[in-house]
C-alpha cells in the first residue's frame, strides 16, 4: 500500500478531505468541536468532540453523503493569514483550537482555510477546490483521548482516505479488506489463539490452549537451535528491586516505559522491562577465565512495559510479553565472530520461516542527546565502529538510523515487511560496553589480569507475542503442519461403524507426538469437513468402509479437494517428515 503521507499530491488531497469531513460533521452536528485532522500513511483522520453523540455505521454513511454534496458545490478553498488576536477571536467558542493557538510559538504564521460556510485553523497546504475531492471513503471510527492522554476527554476519531481517481480508491479499499482478513486479532479469535479481557487489563493477552501450543512449538524450535550453539538457559524473576535498575541505568533512561514501583516490606520492586540486569548477575555468580568465554545465557522471559492504552494492539504491541532473549559475554576479540554467529542464526531462522522481505538497520545514538544516551563518546565510537566493521565484513547491506540505539549501546535491528502494513522490528542484536562495567563484571585474561567482558544483547524472534502476530498475518492463520494447534482431524463417515478405527489412528499418531483429534459428533460429514477447513487444520482424514478394510487412511491437505489414500504406516512417516523438515 502506498504511503500517502510521503506523496505530495495525495498528502494534499487527504489533508483537504479531512476538512471536507469536518465541514460535513459541522453540518450534521452544529455543536461539534474539532481537535486535529492530520494526514497519515494510510489516509487521514479527524478527532472530534461530538458531546453526547456517538458515531455509528449509519452516521458514517450520512457523513459520506454530505461530503459528496459539499464536493459537488465546488467551493474554492481559500487561505487566510491571521494575527494571534484574530485567531483567538475567530475560534473563541472552540476550546481545542484555542489550545492549539495558545501553544504556538510567538513567531508562528497562523493561517486558516475557508470553503463555503466552513473555516478551519490549518497550516495547509490544500487543493484549490472541494470539487477535486471526489474519490474518498470513510474507513472506520474509534475513540481517541485528547492529546493521547488517558486523563483527558475521549474524542471520536474518524478515518478516511482520498485519491485522484476511482481505480486507485478501489485498489486501496481492496488492500484494506485484505488487511482486515489478515488482521491477527481476527485470526487469533477465529482460531482460539488468544483472548483479552478488561478484568486482566489492556495489553495483557491470555494465550488460549491453541495459542499455547503454537508458542510452545516456537519455544522448542528456537531452544534446540540455541542449545546446538552452546546457549545455557536460565529462569529469573519477572520483578527486580529499583536498586537493580538504578545499577543498570534503566531507572534513569527507561523509567517512563516501566510500570510504577511497589513497596514490599523494606524493599521497592518494579516489574522488569528487560532481562539484562538479571543476566548480568547470573554471569557474575561465578569466576570466569578467558577460556570460558563466550558465555551465552538465554531465557524465555516475561517482561512488562508501559505502553499507552491507545498503542496496544493484540499480540503485536503488548504490555506483558515473552522475549526470546539472550546475552553473550565475550572478549573484545570475540565480538566479530559472535556477532556473525547471531546474524547467521537470524538468517537461518528467516529461511526456515520463508521470510525474504527484510532490511538491516544499524541503530546509532544521537550524539546531541545527552539525556537518552549514556554520555561516553569514546565508548560509543568504539562500539559503533565495531558494528560497522562486522557488518561490512559480512557483506550485509544495511542503513544507519541516528537516535534509534539503546541507551547503553548501538544495535542491529532487522526490519521485516509484512504482507500488509508497515515494517516491524523482529530480531535485534545490541553491543554493550556499559552494563558489564556498571555491574563490575570481569574475567581473568591470558595475562592473569581482570578484564571487563563485552555483552551482546540479542533476540531472534524478538518476542513470541509479536512473532506469532506476524506469522498469523503472513499465513492468514494457515500455519505450517508442525506449528498448527491441531495437525490432523479424523472424521468417521459413520460413528457407528468407523469410530473404533478412527480412535486407533488417533492413538497411533498421538504416540508419535502428532496433535490430532477425532470428530465423533453426530453431524453430517459435509458440515464436519467445512468446519475442519474453517479451523485451518493442515490434514483432514476421512474414514469409511474402504479405509477400514484396507487398513489405510484417506487424507486431504488444507484448501484442497484432492484426496490421497495411503497405508497407515506410510502416513505416519509422511507427517513425521513434515514435522522434522519444518515445511
Amino acid at each position: 500500500m502506498i504511503n500517502i503521507k510521503e506523496d505530495e499530491r495525495l498528502s494534499k488531497l487527504n489533508h483537504s478531505c479531512a476538512h471536507l469531513l469536518a465541514q460535513a460533521v459541522k453540518h450534521l452536528y452544529p455543536e461539534a468541536k474539532f481537535w486535529v485532522g492530520p494526514v497519515i500513511s494510510e489516509g487521514f483522520y479527524y478527532d472530534i468532540d461530538l458531546g453526547d453523540n456517538k458515531i455509528t455505521d449509519d452516521d458514517i454513511a450520512k457523513l459520506e453523503k454530505e461530503m459528496k454534496k459539499i464536493s459537488k458545490d465546488g467551493k474554492r478553498i481559500v487561505r487566510h493569514e491571521l494575527t494571534r488576536e484574530e485567531a483567538l477571536e475567530m475560534f473563541h467558542d472552540d476550546p481545542y483550537k484555542i489550545d492549539l493557538i495558545n501553544n504556538m510559538e510567538d513567531n508562528t504564521v497562523i493561517s486558516c482555510y475557508s470553503q463555503g460556510d466552513f473555516t478551519d485553523l490549518c497550516r495547509g497546504p490544500h487543493v484549490d477546490s472541494v470539487k477535486e475531492l471526489k474519490y474518498f471513503k470513510l474507513i472506520k471510527f474509534s475513540g481517541a483521548y485528547w492529546k493521547g492522554d488517558a486523563k483527558n476527554k475521549m474524542l471520536q476519531r474518524i478515518y478516511g482516505v482520498c485519491f485522484d481517481n476511482q481505480e486507485d480508491l478501489e485498489k486501496c479499499l481492496a488492500e484494506i479488506e485484505e488487511a482486515k482478513m489478515r488482521d491477527h486479532r481476527k485470526i487469533g479469535k477465529d482460531l482460539n489463539i488468544f483472548m483479552q479481557h478488561d478484568l486482566v487489563g489492556k495489553g495483557m493477552p491470555l494465550w488460549l490452549p491453541n495459542g499455547a501450543i503454537v508458542r510452545r512449538q516456537l519455544e522448542n524450535y528456537i531452544y534446540e537451535k540455541e542449545q546446538a550453539l552452546g546457549y545455557q538457559h536460565v529462569y529469573t524473576p519477572c520483578v527486580g528491586t529499583v536498586d537493580l535498575y538504578k545499577t543498570s541505568g534503566h531507572w534513569d533512561h527507561y523509567k517512563e516505559n516501566m510500570f510504577p514501583s511497589m513497596k514490599v516490606d523494606d524493599e521497592e520492586f518494579v516489574l522488569r522491562p528487560m532481562n539484562c540486569p538479571h543476566h548480568m548477575l547470573v554471569y557474575g555468580n561465578e569466576l570466569h577465565s578467558y577460556r570460558d568465554l563466550p558465555v551465552r545465557i538465554g531465557e524465555f522471559a516475561t517482561d512488562f512495559r508501559y505502553e499507552a492504552s491507545g498503542a496496544v494492539k493484540g499480540l503485536e504491541r503488548v504490555r506483558c510479553m515473552c522475549q526470546n532473549d539472550a546475552h553473550l559475554f565475550v572478549t573484545k576479540e570475540q565480538i566479530g565472530e559472535e556477532f556473525k554467529k547471531v546474524v547467521s542464526l537470524i538468517l537461518d531462522v528467516y529461511r526456515d520461516f520463508g521470510l525474504k522481505n527484510y532490511t538491516f538497520r544499524l541503530s546509532l545514538r544521537d550524539p546531541m542527546d545527552k539525556e537518552k544516551y549514556f554520555d561516553d563518546d569514546a565508548m560509543w565510537n568504539e562500539a559503533e565502529n565495531k558494528l560497522r566493521e562486522v557488518l561490512n565484513d559480512l557483506g550485509v547491506e544495511y542503513f544507519e538510523a541516528i537516535g534509534e540505539a539503546a541507551f547503553y549501546g548501538p544495535k542491529l535491528d532487522v526490519e521485516v515487511k509484512p504482507a500488509v502494513g508497515s515494517e516491524v522490528t523482529l530480531s535485534t542484536c545490541q553491543l554493550d560496553f556499559l552494563l558489564p562495567r556498571r555491574f563490575d563484571l570481569s574475567f581473568i585474561n591470558k595475562n592473569g589480569e581482570k578484564e571487563v567482558p563485552v555483552v551482546l544483547h540479542r533476540a531472534i524472534f524478538g518476542t513470541f507475542d509479536r512473532f506469532t502476530a506476524f506469522l498469523l498475518e503472513e499465513t492468514k492463520g494457515i500455519l505450517p503442519f508442525w506449528l498448527a494447534p491441531v495437525e490432523v482431524n479424523i472424521i468417521p463417515v459413520s460413528t457407528e461403524h468407523h469410530l473404533d478405527y478412527c480412535n486407533k489412528i488417533r492413538d497411533m499418531l498421538r504416540e508419535n507426538h502428532i496433535r490430532c483429534e477425532v470428530d465423533a459428533r453426530n453431524e453430517k460429514l459435509g458440515y464436519k469437513m467445512r468446519e475442519s477447513q474453517m479451523k485451518k487444520i493442515p490434514h483432514t482424514i476421512v474414514i469409511g468402509d474402504n479405509e477400514v478394510s484396507n487398513n489405510s487412511i484417506n487424507y486431504r491437505n488444507y484448501g484442497s479437494n484432492e484426496t490421497n489414500e495411503i497405508s497407515l504406516d506410510e502416513y505416519k512417516e509422511l507427517v513425521l517428515n513434515l514435522i522434522k523438515e519444518k515445511k
